[in-house]
């Protein structure tokens, strides 16, 4: 399929489904490579987040070396460095030192679909050939065959049929082992690169600047927590355990002796608008005093912690690089950046302005 096919059949997608699909339905999905389970990738592929992010951690006289010298960066340095020093009157102890980061389109890219979406496909394909009956059965054939526009005709239907057709019991250690492979092997269909080289260098800098101020990271996405654990650690450096995403049901299984979690196709919990500041209560129990993100999805994670008695900082990623990355923002099906952009300016949050404040984008950038 060629990219203006593709980036044609994608703005067809209506927000309502892209909301069943991505926050509902692939939080319960179980995964594979489009590569065989024991191809390897090339050498060196691997190599780039998990080098790059130790890189961002080493001790340097600019913490933020890939931002511009700008307002958003200064504002930054500024925040830390007033609720750090002892004796400021703005000074937070640590144990309250929480800040939240959305993942999809503020720590790694998100265009043209979110790539939990691109891992679902690529699951599909990957259990075709045991299932040859689907080449003639909707909506299968129309993921098998790239067509795009014939999958969202499905509706909700036909989604849940590919969820029920594709989890099957999956034990959680299957599904780690079969997202790792997908996210060692699967590549981008426009950028070329493995999926977890698609990381911004800048926002790396950032979490690796406040972990050594003492600060504890949290993911916050909408995204599937199961699908990000396998991965998310080595990527950006924030434990798996503390990592707050949509979840799908599980079960526990005694299995003659060798206990096992089962998925189950049901929705235990989605974590995206509304849900972010439930989610950051449930499952971390104090509100942040740093939250990023990038769209309106992200917007009540950024009102929350505005609300905190505390001093705090408030950073939207607006991503305006057609060139590096990516440029959209209130009109674009993926990552609408509408009403949070507004209550950004009302409010003077912060905008990284992705074009104009990151020197890189990606750590291969260097």
């Amino acid at each position: 399929m060629s990219t203006q096919h593709l980036s044609d059949q994608n703005k067809r997608l209506s927000i309502a489904l892209l909301t069943i699909i991505l926050l509902a339905a692939l939080t319960l999905i179980a995964g594979s490579s489009c590569k065989s389970p024991g191809e390897k990738p090339a050498a060196g592929e691997n190599s780039a987040a998990t080098s790059d992010t130790t890189a961002a951690a080493r001790p340097s006289g600019d913490p933020l070396p890939s931002w511009n010298e700008g307002t958003v960066k200064k504002s930054i340095i500024d925040f830390v460095n007033s609720i750090t020093t002892t004796g400021s009157p703005d000074f937070i102890q640590p144990p309250d030192r929480i800040a939240t980061f959305d993942n999809d389109g503020t720590l790694w890219s998100e265009q043209p679909l979110y790539f939990q979406f691109f891992y679902a496909l690529d699951q599909v394909k990957a259990l075709s050939a045991k299932h040859p009956e689907w080449k003639k059965k909707q909506p299968f054939k129309a993921v098998i065959e790239n067509n795009m526009g014939e999958l969202m005709k499905q509706g909700e239907k036909g989604l849940l049929q590919v969820i029920a057709a594709t989890h099957a019991g999956m034990t959680s250690d299957e599904f780690n082992t079969i997202i790792t492979q997908w996210i060692d092997t699967a590549k981008h269909p426009i950028k070329k690169k493995l999926y977890k080289e698609l990381i911004f260098q800048p926002m790396l800098e950032l979490v690796r600047y406040l972990q050594a101020n003492q600060f504890k990271t949290f993911i916050v996405s909408g995204g599937g927590i199961d699908f990000m654990r396998p991965w998310a650690e080595t990527a950006y450096g924030i434990p798996k355990d503390q990592i707050v995403g949509s979840s799908g049901k599980s079960v526990y299984d005694y299995n003659n002796g060798n206990p096992v979690i089962r998925k189950l196709p049901e929705v235990d919990f989605i974590d995206d608008k509304a849900g972010k500041p439930v989610g950051i209560e449930k499952f971390i129990g104090r509100k942040p005093v740093i939250a990023c993100g990038n769209s309106d999805g992200d917007l009540q994670m950024l009102q929350w912690t505005a609300s905190n008695k505390l001093k705090n900082l408030e950073l939207y990623v607006h991503h305006t690089d057609s060139v590096r990355e990516w440029a959209y923002d209130r009109k674009s099906h993926i990552g609408t950046f509408d009403k949070g952009w507004d209550e950004a300016i009302a409010k003077k949050w912060l905008i990284a302005d992705m074009k104009n404040d990151w020197k890189v984008i990606y750590p291969f950038d260097k």
